[in-house]
């Protein structure tokens, strides 16, 4: 089991975001000890991450607490589960595409700016 503070720091979140994810009822059978504190087995870390990469996707806060609901009702909610998960691939692809797009530019950038310190480098004839 572990706490929140363990679970910010394994998943990369806040601890707020955490307790903001548990209170929405995004993360199904949260469990608590005797003084209430939340506590996550691997099913309920696993839940957080789902969230996370779902809201990382752009889903809003409704439409993962609608998302977890589905799952919740069982077999029943596949197909559309499995239509709502192939909607946000695609928008993670998107992502994935443009984040590459952004790293081609840095690396342009990169070389840019070396050739341009080389050059200055080399031009340099004042003795150091």
């Amino acid at each position: 089991m572990y706490t929140v503070k363990e679970v910010a720091q394994k998943i990369n979140l806040t601890e707020h975001t955490i307790r903001f994810y548990t209170d929405k009822g995004l993360v199904p059978n949260i469990q608590r000890d005797k003084y209430n504190t939340r506590l996550f087995d691997e099913a309920s870390l696993n839940w957080l991450i789902r969230v996370k990469y779902l809201k990382d996707c752009g889903m809003s806060i409704k439409d993962i607490k609608h998302f977890v609901d589905l799952y919740l009702e069982g077999d029943s909610s596949i197909l559309t589960r499995y239509e709502i998960i192939l909607k946000y691939k695609e928008i993670a692809q998107e992502q994935l595409e443009e984040a590459a797009r952004r790293v081609k530019f840095m690396e342009k950038k990169v070389k840019h700016y070396l050739e341009i310190i080389n050059q200055d480098i080399s031009d340099d004839t004042t003795p150091r």
